[in-house]
């Protein structure tokens, strides 16, 4: 049995939202609503919320979350790697401490691309969905990606590609869903590269990966989670909370 750990990444510092791990949907602090579903998936071994934030640190703590202090870290991706580069694991989940919708089938999507290929190395997976919102092609907010036929990554953009040039209606935009899981050695690689032009222009750290030519497993999933980027969405969380 392989031993995963799943660590959410959380800041308080948020040009957009500031604090907005704290914020309470429906009476609880999203960075609590993360962690419980991360939890519930009994393959994963260890669940860890890091961050460089004391008060986000007391508040995992009074709910009876683990949480690692660590320093100042340039993305996501090498704040996972402070928390778990003394802990011995064959897997880490990277799951965004801005998703308190995020179910357990599209964490087990991620776990499913090392299980069904544990004859390849798989430095680094995660996970899209098709775009059914017109409105969502154009949004910056969201991140496209493209794959080959063999579904690795080519690339991710905050523009709408493919480019549709000839205004063809067969065209399929896919919205990437910000889960990731590392091979425990490649995650060791990647904090040791320097940040990437492109990963700089698109302000996209997956695309350090790419850029120094490892591969990006994505597989499609039929699931789909609303981030938090502003304070205005807290009600739609709630929202969905009640639909569910």
């Amino acid at each position: 049995m392989k031993r995963i750990i799943a660590v959410i990444p959380a800041r308080y510092q948020s040009t957009r939202f500031p604090g907005k791990p704290l914020a309470l949907i429906a009476g609880k602090a999203m960075i609590q609503r993360v962690y419980e579903r991360v939890s519930s998936v009994e393959e994963i071994s260890q669940v860890l919320v890091a961050t460089d934030d004391q008060r986000i640190n007391d508040c995992v703590i009074n709910f009876g979350g683990k949480c690692v202090m660590t320093g100042k870290c340039n993305c996501g991706t090498e704040r996972v790697y402070e928390a778990v580069k003394n802990v011995e694991c064959d897997i880490v989940l990277n799951v965004q401490g801005d998703e308190p919708l995020i179910k357990k089938e599209m964490i087990l999507d991620v776990l499913s691309v090392f299980e069904e290929n544990a004859d390849i190395y798989i430095p680094m997976a995660t996970l899209k969905k098709e775009i059914t919102e017109k409105g969502d092609i154009e949004n910056p907010n969201i991140v496209k990606v493209v794959t080959d036929i063999q579904g690795k990554a080519l690339y991710f953009s905050r523009f709408p590609i493919p480019y549709n040039r000839d205004k063809t209606q067969d065209i399929s935009y896919f919205k990437h869903i910000g889960i990731y899981g590392y091979d425990r050695g490649f995650l060791e690689k990647y904090v040791g590269m320097e940040r990437s032009p492109l990963e700089i222009s698109e302000n996209l750290e997956q695309l350090r990966a790419l850029e120094n030519g490892y591969d990006i497993y994505v597989k499609r999933t039929e699931f789909d989670s609303i981030g938090v980027d502003l304070a205005e969405h807290v009600k739609k969380i709630e929202e969905a909370l009640k639909n569910e």
